[in-house]
């Protein structure tokens, strides 16, 4: 399943968890992803995959 916003296209990020001893090891960021249902521009209503920060600007209207 992919975790993607469909309105900006925000997924997961790869990076290192860096320890006090400057061990890293690996680790994802995943971005805050909700299934909406959403009115799409033709009017239809359609459930997508929405980031927190999409919802909170009011880039998405919600059915």
């Amino acid at each position: 399943m992919a975790k993607r916003c469909a309105i900006c296209g925000k997924e997961p990020v790869a990076g290192n968890n860096v320890a006090h001893s400057k061990k890293a090891t690996r680790r994802w960021w995943k971005p805050n992803v909700h299934k909406v249902k959403a009115v799409m521009k033709d009017g239809s209503v359609k459930r997508i995959k929405v980031c927190t920060s999409c919802l909170k600007a009011g880039k998405v209207k919600r059915a």
